[in-house]
């Protein structure tokens, strides 16, 4: 595996901080990361059969990205809302969407590429800690039956702390690149980006441009990774 960029979006269904719905703008900052991988969230409509809110024909037609994709998911572009981006170029070996625990609905994705080999796990965790305590869990008893492989466990968090919340990746290098969210005032760091053994960040950082802050209510962050000396 050589250096990957990677990045993390909350896109927040396609809504910015103006009140307009503009998939294409979401697309813009999407496209201005000039990452690798790109891990999504709320990436879908809640209601009905959750319809993707940034429209996969959009991402094929306006960007070099390929959005990994189930015959399960219908007209979502990812899994609970969960979606995953790949240059193209980089292909996926392997797609899997795992079912949460916790308070209200959340999932996590699990994408293999074949080039490097790397994993990626696109997520977005519940609300209180408690629940997010036990859908770290449920993310490491999965990869522990896994083959091993450089792994890197990206989204939104929802961790306020810095010092606690996140025991249970011990193992990991968990990046908080910096303050994310709310775009408008940000204050947290919701945004994380956690390395499994043997990888390492050369760089990494929060994508803060005046598009980016009326795109959606989280700003993009990012990091280039590479595997550790």
């Amino acid at each position: 595996m050589g250096r990957l960029r990677l990045a993390s979006y909350n896109v927040h269904k396609c809504l910015g901080t103006d009140g307009r719905r503009a998939p294409g703008r979401v697309l813009d900052v999407v496209n201005a990361l000039d990452a690798d991988v790109v891990a999504l969230q709320e990436v879908d409509r809640r209601l009905g059969p959750r319809p993707a809110a940034l429209p996969r024909r959009l991402i094929e037609q306006q960007s070099d990205f390929v959005a990994v994709s189930d015959e399960g998911w219908g007209p979502s572009l990812g899994y609970h809302g969960n979606a995953v981006l790949l240059r193209r170029g980089i292909a996926a070996k392997e797609v899997h969407g795992m079912a949460l625990p916790g308070l209200e609905p959340r999932g996590a994705l699990l994408v293999e590429a074949a080039a490097g080999p790397f994993r990626a796990v696109a997520v977005h965790l519940g609300l209180r800690r408690s629940d997010r305590v036990l859908q770290i869990a449920a993310i490491r008893a999965a990869l522990s039956a896994r083959a091993e492989m450089p792994t890197v466990v990206l989204g939104d968090f929802n961790e306020w702390s810095l010092l606690k919340g996140l025991e249970g990746l011990g193992g990991y290098e968990v990046l908080a690149p910096g303050k994310s969210f709310h775009t408008l005032h940000p204050l947290g760091h919701l945004d994380r980006i956690a390395l499994g053994h043997g990888l390492e960040a050369a760089d990494a950082g929060v994508f803060d441009t005046a598009l980016a802050r009326r795109a959606s209510d989280h700003l993009p962050v990012w990091a280039e990774v590479k595997r550790a000396a």
